[in-house]
C-alpha cells in the first residue's frame, strides 16, 4: 500500500477553488469572482490542501496558480470578512494568520515550480501570493499594488519580507508606503514578474499590443536593455475599455495561456530532483526573511486588530467611503483624544451601579444609564 497515494483532483470537495491535474500540470484556481478573488478563511485552507497534494504527486511537474475571470488574480483577504469577524474577535485573527501562513508556505515549500498566471489585478495579499510563486506571467491589463496602510493593516504576509529582494529597498518602501498601482510593463521592468503578455483586443478583434522580433510576449529573458520592443501598445484608456468590455474592446487571455503552457513544457523537460533542490536553494533569502518575521507579524496583527485603525480602515472599505486618516491623526494629538479606542480609553466608573471601564467619552453608564462624572 502506498504511503502517499495519488488522489484524483475531482476527489477533493473544494468550494472556493478549482483544482485540475492533467499532462503533468496541476492547476489551482481561486474561484471567488464575486469578491474579486479575495480569499476567505475556508479558501486558504483549500488552497493549502491543493498545493500540498500537487507537491506530493509524482505525476506533477509544475503548478499553475491563477483565478477565475479577467478582473482579478487575487485581492488578498476578504475585507468584509475581516470587518465582520476579526475586528470583533481579534484572537481569531491569530488563527486566521495561521491558515494564511500555512497557505503561503504550501507555495514556497511545494516541491514543484509554481507559476503565477496573473490574469488580473494582484492587490495586497494577491501580490504576496504571486511573490510566493517561483515565476510570474502577467496579463497586460493587470496591475500590482499594496494597500495595507490604506485599510489599517500591514503587508507583512510576504511583501515587507520579499519586495526588497525582488525590487530593491527604495522601491519596496515606495510600494508599501504609498500604495500606488504598478502597471504590467512597469512591474516587469522592476522585477515583480518574469513576463507580460498582450490581452487587450480592439474593435477589430485583434490584439493591440504587438512586439518587434516576432515576440508574442515581453520577458526578462527576451529583450535587450537598449532594444525598443513595441510595434504598437494599448493605451490606458483602451485597457480600461477592454476590462469593462465597452466600445468593442475586450480582454482575451489566450496568449497568456499559450505563454504559461510554453513555460510548463520547458519545466516538464527538466530533471525533477534537480529542479526541486534548485528551488530549495534559491528559496534561501525568502525563507530567511519569512521565518524571521512571520510569527511576529501574526501576533502583532492579531493584537493590532483590537485597535481603532483596522476598525476605521475596514469599516470605511465596507461602507465605500474614504477612511478618516486626518481625524485619526488629530485624535492622537488631542490631549483628551484617543487614536486607539473608538470612544476613548476604559477610564470611567459608574457611581450608581459600580460598573468599571466605561470609555472616557461616555456621558452615561452603558449598563444602568446613570450620568457619569467628569472624572473616573
Amino acid at each position: 500500500m502506498a504511503m502517499f497515494p495519488v488522489r484524483r483532483a475531482e476527489s477533493f470537495d473544494f468550494t472556493d477553488i478549482a483544482y485540475d491535474k492533467s499532462n503533468r500540470v496541476a492547476r489551482i484556481t481561486i474561484n471567488r469572482p464575486h469578491n474579486y478573488n479575495a480569499y476567505s478563511t475556508p479558501a486558504l485552507q483549500e488552497l493549502a490542501t491543493a498545493f500540498e497534494d500537487a507537491s506530493w504527486d509524482d505525476g506533477i511537474a509544475v503548478v499553475v496558480f491563477s483565478s477565475t475571470g479577467h478582473q482579478s488574480f487575487c485581492t488578498g483577504g476578504d475585507v468584509k470578512e475581516y470587518q465582520s469577524e476579526y475586528t470583533q474577535k481579534p484572537r481569531d485573527y491569530w488563527k486566521y494568520m495561521s491558515c494564511f501562513k500555512a497557505y503561503i508556505e504550501s507555495i514556497t515549500n511545494c516541491s514543484k515550480p509554481v507559476i503565477a498566471r496573473i490574469n488580473g489585478m494582484a492587490v495586497g495579499g494577491g501580490n504576496e501570493s504571486q511573490l510566493a510563486c517561483d515565476l510570474g506571467v502577467m496579463s497586460e491589463h493587470a496591475f500590482i499594488a499594496q494597500v495595507g496602510t490604506n485599510v489599517g493593516s500591514v503587508a507583512c504576509g510576504g511583501s515587507t519580507q520579499w519586495l526588497p529582494i525582488h525590487v530593491g529597498d527604495r522601491r519596496a518602501r515606495a510600494i508599501l508606503f504609498l500604495n500606488q498601482r504598478y502597471a504590467s510593463f512597469t512591474s516587469l521592468s522592476m522585477g515583480l514578474v518574469n513576463a507580460v503578455v498582450p490581452t487587450v483586443k480592439g474593435p477589430d478583434g485583434k490584439f493591440i499590443t504587438t512586439f518587434t522580433g516576432d515576440r508574442n510576449f515581453l520577458a526578462d529573458w527576451n529583450t535587450d536593455p537598449w532594444d525598443q520592443p513595441f510595434q504598437a501598445r494599448a493605451t490606458p484608456e483602451q485597457i480600461r475599455l477592454a476590462i469593462k468590455g465597452k466600445e468593442g474592446y475586450s480582454i482575451d487571455l489566450s496568449l497568456v495561456d499559450n505563454t504559461v503552457s510554453e513555460l510548463c513544457d520547458q519545466i516538464v523537460h527538466k530533471f525533477a530532483e534537480c529542479t526541486r533542490y534548485t528551488k530549495t536553494q534559491v528559496n534561501y533569502w525568502k525563507d530567511a526573511a519569512w521565518h524571521a518575521t512571520v510569527g511576529h507579524a501574526r501576533d502583532w496583527l492579531s493584537i493590532h486588530y483590537t485597535s481603532l485603525e483596522p476598525y476605521e480602515g475596514m469599516t470605511a472599505f465596507v461602507e465605500k467611503r474614504k477612511a478618516d486618516y486626518i481625524g485619526m491623526r488629530d485624535r492622537a494629538t488631542d490631549p483628551k483624544g484617543s487614536s486607539e479606542f473608538l470612544w476613548g480609553p476604559y477610564a470611567k466608573q459608574c457611581s450608581e451601579c459600580g460598573a468599571k471601564g466605561m470609555p472616557r467619552q461616555f456621558e452615561h453608564c452603558g449598563k444602568c444609564g446613570a450620568a457619569l462624572t467628569a472624572k473616573p
